[in-house]
């Protein structure tokens, strides 16, 4: 009985292997995440491996983030950055209208859009990083069709933002269910990417039901 329960191919050992590798997969996010700047390569990696591991298509947890990470690196990092300008730009117009004399109904109005703005940002891209991980494209391209998937199947980043959300909740006022936030640094992210990457795949076989991620083409 104990020896089916350990074998390699029972339920028990295939669920402790999988948080096994998404421990490992989140290592490696955050460690290439530390230099900041590589926060684009290291999203899209993550995003990649994590659709992988939800479509049991994975082979090496460390060879197929650093293939997409090394691949990404350039464009993913450009993104990111306009991404960033975006968000700043969306951060000063809230300063702005909470801060500047201006009418009742006026900031009402302002902070209403502003909120729909942010809402449809968040939404575009939370799929920007998938999208790179498993189409090829340039960057006006891949932003283009991150906006209009989120909004054609808002299911996928609106489940990551809920995790999120939830995550962030859990973190506060539940401490001690997340060991004061080692949880995070133990499968957190690489958790979030594994749940939100089952459904991101799902989206992305309606586009491209027959091709596989380009980076097969490499191994």
């Amino acid at each position: 009985m104990a020896g089916s329960i350990l074998a390699p191919e029972s339920a028990l050992m295939r669920f402790l292997t999988r948080i096994a590798d998404l421990m490992i997969l989140n290592v490696l996010f955050i460690l290439t995440s530390i230099p900041v700047i590589t926060i684009g390569a290291s999203l899209t990696a993550l995003n990649y491996v994590g659709m992988r591991i939800a479509t049991d298509t994975d082979r090496t947890i460390v060879g197929d983030y650093f293939r997409s990470f090394r691949r990404n690196l350039k464009q993913s990092t450009l993104i990111a950055l306009i991404l960033a300008a975006v968000g700043g730009a969306l951060a000063a117009w809230y300063i702005v209208v909470t801060t500047a004399p201006l009418p009742s109904i006026a900031v009402i109005v302002l902070l209403a859009v502003w909120y729909l703005l942010v809402f449809m940002f968040a939404m575009s891209t939370l799929y920007v990083f998938p999208y790179l991980a498993r189409f090829e494209g340039g960057n006006r391209e891949v932003l283009r069709n991150a906006r209009l998937m989120s909004i054609r199947h808002p299911l996928a980043p609106l489940t990551v933002i809920v995790l999120i959300a939830l995550s962030i909740v859990v973190t506060i006022y539940y401490p001690q269910a997340t060991v004061w936030g080692l949880l995070w640094l133990m499968i957190g992210f690489a958790g979030i990417a594994y749940l939100g990457g089952a459904l991101f795949a799902r989206v992305f076989e309606k586009y491209a039901p027959a091709s596989t991620p380009a980076l097969d083409e490499e191994e």
